[in-house]
């Protein structure tokens, strides 16, 4: 295996910076992937997208030391994680090369995401988010509860309530806009991408 920062040279060319994997990915490692052998988060990267899109996908897994490393490359431009938040069940992301740059940005804790045009994410096993006082709010808020995410796909590009007149919390609608107000706002949609076209 190679180290991310020199195996995916296009996907740097486009600023990405994968730092994240020194505390989130090490996470990961300790409590969603734990006791994984590569081929099972390799499945589990995987499972988050459909099956068309994540078996040509580049997949990223945490490597011994934490840091993300390249178990295979991908010819379609998506990649594909087998863990975002390090909690007790994996919540696996594959996104094209927009909105990867868009989760690693704020991975890094980026002022604003780097991408310059809209990306599309998959999470088919769904993911977490973390609410006080009514509001979908970042992770790191103190006082924050955390709420299991049904599985969903993201528009990964600003969005906001007043011009989209969807809500910032989720809904009987299925949609809305999650870290409104913030650079990161962007757009949910629960429904399972595996079911997408059929």
């Amino acid at each position: 295996m190679k180290r991310i920062a020199a195996s995916i040279a296009p996907l740097l060319a486009f600023g990405i910076v994968f730092s994240f994997v020194a505390t989130d990915a090490r996470a990961a490692k300790e409590k969603g992937v734990k006791g994984m052998s590569q081929e099972e988060m390799m499945k589990t990267a995987r499972s988050a997208a459909p099956s068309k899109i994540s078996d040509n996908a580049t997949i990223l897994v945490p490597g011994p030391d934490g840091k993300l490393m390249e178990a295979k490359k991908g010819t379609n431009g998506f990649t594909c994680v087998p863990d975002l938040s390090g909690q007790e069940k994996p919540d696996p992301f594959c996104g094209d090369r927009a909105a990867t740059e868009f989760i690693m940005s704020m991975m890094n804790k980026e002022e604003k995401p780097s991408n310059t045009e809209p990306g599309i994410g998959y999470m088919a096993r769904g993911g977490w988010h973390w609410e006080k006082d009514g509001r979908v709010v970042m992770s790191d808020t103190p006082g924050a509860k955390r709420v299991k995410e049904p599985p969903h796909w993201m528009i990964l590009w600003p969005f906001d309530v007043k011009t989209s007149m969807l809500p910032d919390r989720p809904g009987k609608f299925g949609a809305y806009i999650m870290y409104e107000g913030t650079p990161y706002a962007h757009l949910m949609i629960y429904e399972d991408p595996k079911k997408l076209g059929k």
